[in-house]
C-alpha cells in the first residue's frame, strides 16, 4: 500500500509541472544520451538516462490515456505506449534518412515533445 502511494506522488508530482520542469529534464537526458553515445560511451550514464527518459515520459503518457487504471497498470501502459511511439516515429525518420545517432536524439526529442503536450493538454481539459 505505501509503495503504491509513494507511485501515485511521484505521478502527481511529475503531471502538476507546470513550468515543464520535467519536460526539461527529459530534454537533458536526451542530451545526456546523445553525448553518451558520441564520446563518452558509459554504460551507467547511458541506464540512468534511459530510465529518467522512460520514466517521465511513460508517466506522462500513462496520465494522457490510462487515467482510470491502477497506478501499476497506468506506468506499464503509458511505457508501453511510449516504446510503440518511439518505433513509430523512429520508423517515419528511418523511410526519410538513415537513422543515426543525431536521428534517434530527433525521434527522443520529437516523442518528449509529445508526450508532453498531450498530458498537458489533458490535464487541462479535465481541470476545466
Amino acid at each position: 500500500m505505501g509503495d503504491s502511494f509513494q507511485v501515485h506522488k511521484l505521478e502527481k508530482f511529475i503531471i502538476d509541472d507546470s513550468r515543464f520542469l520535467f519536460t526539461l529534464t527529459s530534454y537533458v537526458s536526451i542530451l545526456i544520451t546523445f553525448i553518451n553515445l558520441n564520446t563518452l560511451k558509459s554504460s551507467i550514464l547511458g541506464v540512468v538516462a534511459f530510465v529518467l527518459y522512460f520514466l517521465i515520459n511513460g508517466i506522462f503518457l500513462s496520465h494522457a490515456f490510462f487515467e482510470k487504471e491502477d497506478a501499476f497498470f497506468r506506468l506499464m501502459f503509458g511505457v508501453l505506449l511510449l516504446i510503440m511511439l518511439l518505433g513509430f516515429v523512429g520508423w517515419l525518420i528511418m523511410i526519410i534518412y538513415n537513422l543515426d545517432v543525431p536521428e534517434l536524439s530527433l525521434v527522443l526529442f520529437i516523442v518528449t515533445s509529445f508526450s508532453s503536450l498531450i498530458c498537458k493538454r489533458v490535464k487541462n481539459k479535465n481541470a476545466a
